[in-house]
């Protein structure tokens, strides 16, 4: 199951490396995202791999868009559910970049100081 899901970072968790039951050395970072919605959600989302070096680009504050997969397994009768990115996009810069107008600025024309001169019809 493949899901996109936009929000500002509110934390980026340290790296946890570890090796597998192969001997295979394995990276995994989590971050926490807040959905921008009327009942905004938090998120903890991981990344592995080489995505971790992607998500270093990012810092908390930073507004993205992540791709992830959905993912439950069973073990011990108890079932457990992961959420893991595949693909993050977004700003690299500081302040949050977001495509959406803001609800609490109002957007002013400038005005040309002449009143009579608008197209509108009213």
């Amino acid at each position: 199951m493949a899901l996109d899901i936009t929000g500002k970072i509110l934390q980026i968790m340290p790296i946890t490396t570890g090796t597998s039951k192969a001997g295979k050395e394995w990276v995994k970072q989590e971050f926490v995202i807040e959905t921008q919605e009327t009942y905004p959600k938090k998120v903890c989302i991981s990344v592995m791999g080489d995505k971790t070096q992607e998500l270093k680009k990012h810092v908390p504050g930073n507004e993205i868009k992540v791709s992830l997969n959905l993912e439950s397994r069973e073990y011990n009768g108890k079932w457990y559910t992961n959420v893991n990115a595949w693909r993050i996009e977004g700003s690299t810069g500081g302040a949050s970049a977001s495509t959406e107008p803001d609800p609490f600025v109002e957007n002013e024309m400038p005005s040309s100081g002449d009143a009579s001169t608008d197209d509108l019809p009213f």
